[in-house]
């Protein structure tokens, strides 16, 4: 079952996610080699994933109450902040060619991103 991200901002941001990501994979490639490149990849991958959870959570449902919006949101937001947590672990712990500063530079970046869809409204157009 195929889900679609309703909300315009948040497919915004995880595309300006992307790109940011793509520049500093380029950037970092040239100056600190493949791993580096790699390494920022990774980075804003981490916080693209944990993006598209969290607006794929948010996207799929019908909301009839407040409290059932404060409940989803909660619950998107968890499934973002675990699944984000668990991804730096895992590269942390089995990427053992990483450049840490890279690698979180990317991470910092893409998760500024993030609070862009606040800038985003839902009449412009792609």
């Amino acid at each position: 079952m195929a889900h679609k991200i309703a909300s315009k901002p948040l497919r915004k941001v995880l595309r300006w996610q992307l790109y940011a990501t793509a520049a500093i994979a380029m950037g970092a490639g040239l100056v600190a080699g493949i791993h580096g490149a790699f390494s920022a990849a990774l980075g804003g991958f981490i916080t693209w994933a944990a993006g598209l959870v969290f607006a794929l959570l948010v996207s799929g449902n019908r909301v009839r109450s407040a409290g059932e919006t404060l409940r989803i949101l909660l619950r998107a937001e968890a499934s973002k902040i675990m699944l984000m947590v668990f991804l730096l672990w895992l590269v942390m712990t089995t990427y053992h060619e990483v450049v840490p500063v890279v690698f979180f530079a990317a991470f910092i970046v893409a998760v500024l991103v993030s609070p862009a869809a606040l800038l985003v409204r839902e009449t412009e157009l792609d």
